[in-house]
């Protein structure tokens, strides 16, 4: 069996009805027209891969708090952080749209600060086909200021998705709620721009 078959793939389950809903402090009002840095991160293929390489043609990059393991508890008052909630989910739905963003020429990759290790398990068990990149020490965050927040002694990066193109930012979602929606909500977004002759 293909580990990435995503018709064979685990099911999440549905998320709590009464999670605290995000609002928009403004921390990612910056990103639009900012340059993909070349950085690179080590990803669930094993390689290292360069941001701004992976951005020359048309990318989105889901950005995440944390991947759940099963045989560990989530940070003590988890869900009551307002959008921190929800990355199973969230990586999922981007798993189950992942043949309509290749159909429509965007490449697919997820980011945390977590370690490769719990991103190389999360990738396994979820049949994700697309690649997780680590960037444990947030790179990235200091490189174009991706919003942070702190649970339990970590610093993690808040739910957003940017749509980059020819290594620029040209869309940003943040806040994200639900996470589950955040896949073909992008895709709806890149469906209009190209109806409307923006994107080619």
């Amino acid at each position: 069996m293909d580990p990435h078959d995503s018709l064979s793939a685990p099911v999440p389950p549905p998320l709590p009805a009464d999670l605290p809903v995000p609002t928009d402090d403004g921390a990612a009002d910056h990103l639009i027209g900012i340059r993909v840095p070349s950085m690179r991160f080590r990803a669930t293929n094993g390689r290292d891969l360069d941001l701004s390489r992976l951005a020359a043609d048309r990318l989105v990059v889901f950005v995440f708090p944390r991947m759940g393991r099963p045989d560990a508890a989530d940070p003590p008052g988890w869900d009551d952080i307002p959008g921190a909630r929800g990355c199973t989910q969230e990586s999922c739905a981007f798993r189950d749209h992942f043949r309509e963003f290749i159909d429509l020429d965007y490449e697919v990759v997820g980011l945390s600060a977590q370690l490769t290790s719990d991103q190389v398990e999360a990738s396994t068990r979820l049949h994700l086909p697309y690649k997780l990149l680590a960037d444990p020490d947030r790179r990235l965050s200091e490189a174009i200021g991706l919003p942070t927040f702190s649970a339990a002694g970590l610093t993690l990066y808040k739910r957003l998705t940017f749509v980059a193109q020819d290594r620029r930012i040209v869309k940003v979602f943040y806040p994200i709620f639900p996470p589950q929606e955040n896949a073909p909500n992008v895709l709806a977004w890149i469906r209009s721009e190209m109806g409307n002759g923006l994107v080619g």
